[in-house]
């Protein structure tokens, strides 16, 4: 039987709000005055809501530093959005939607969020929004699966939302960096399949409630891993590169969840540097 804690989530949600409250006109002002630290902001702001939020973050490999970089990852739960915001220095890419969204649809615009419009007749607009995005240093973060699932497995990718990764900013691919997330623990018991839902939000999950309940739950530990990085040019094509990446992503959340790892159905290509993966580390305790 699972415990809410009532009391736990009211003090979260409210000091999340409060939180809220204090990253949105700090930002306005770093962007209404063009100040360098927009950039750096939403990761300081995002730290801080995943430690408001309880969530425990650990980390396998290193994010890239050197960009630009289109950041590659699967998708569970808006949690997401704190956890990837609270360890990369880039920029969400989403569908025009969330736009207007409440709240989160102002915060989105704030962290500076590429909105896109993913039907087909639009592709080449979006194609160059990227690319004027990536080409001014911004690093991207994109969610090829499209939506969100339920923590276990990983959905199908979009090739046609690996657009951004066949762009090249002074003749030169951009690279692209494969993250797999996996809600892994809570309160430090293994999670299974029964108690991801209460963390994952997918399907017709009403918002309110489903995050009522992932205030109050516990403590979720969330394991991040960074994948050796590649380009475009190491493919035949944008469909490779997606079955690539998905296989890669796919290994990583299983590893995670079970421990062990898994042979990756698609050969990897000559990789040009490997990326460093280090030993497992806790980065976020949160104190609620």
């Amino acid at each position: 039987m699972v415990h809410i804690s009532h009391a736990r989530a009211f003090i979260r949600l409210m000091l999340y709000l409060a939180c809220i409250g204090v990253i949105i006109p700090v930002q306005f002002f770093n962007l209404l005055f063009n100040l360098g630290f927009a950039k750096k902001w939403p990761m300081t702001a995002h730290q801080a809501g995943a430690r408001l939020l309880g969530l425990r973050l650990a980390t396998v490999g290193k994010p890239l530093k050197k960009g630009p970089i289109l950041f590659v990852v699967n998708h569970t739960s808006y949690a997401d959005i704190s956890v990837l915001g609270s360890q990369l220095e880039a920029c969400f890419v989403a569908k025009s939607e969330v736009a207007k969204w409440p709240i989160f649809g102002l915060c989105a615009k704030l962290h500076r969020t590429v909105f896109v419009d993913r039907r087909p007749r639009f592709a080449a607009q979006q194609s160059e929004i990227l690319k004027e995005r990536l080409s001014q240093g911004d690093n991207l973060i994109l969610f090829p699966e499209g939506t969100s699932n339920d923590g276990n497995f990983v959905l199908p990718f979009r090739s046609a939302l690996f657009s951004a990764a066949t762009i090249r900013v002074d003749d030169k691919p951009v690279t692209v960096q494969p993250v797999s997330i996996a809600y892994t623990h809570l309160d430090g018991i293994p999670m299974g399949r029964h108690l991801r839902p209460f963390f994952a939000w997918y399907g017709d999950m009403e918002l309110a409630s489903h995050l009522w309940q992932f205030c109050g739950i516990g403590k979720p530990r969330i394991e991040m891993r960074f994948h050796d990085p590649v380009t475009i040019d190491q493919f035949k094509n944008r469909k490779e590169m997606a079955s690539w990446c998905h296989a890669v992503i796919a290994a990583g959340v299983a590893e995670s969840l079970t421990g062990h790892a898994q042979a990756i159905n698609h050969p990897q290509p000559k990789l040009r540097e490997a990326d460093d993966n280090g030993k497992l580390a806790l980065i976020g305790v949160a104190a609620t």
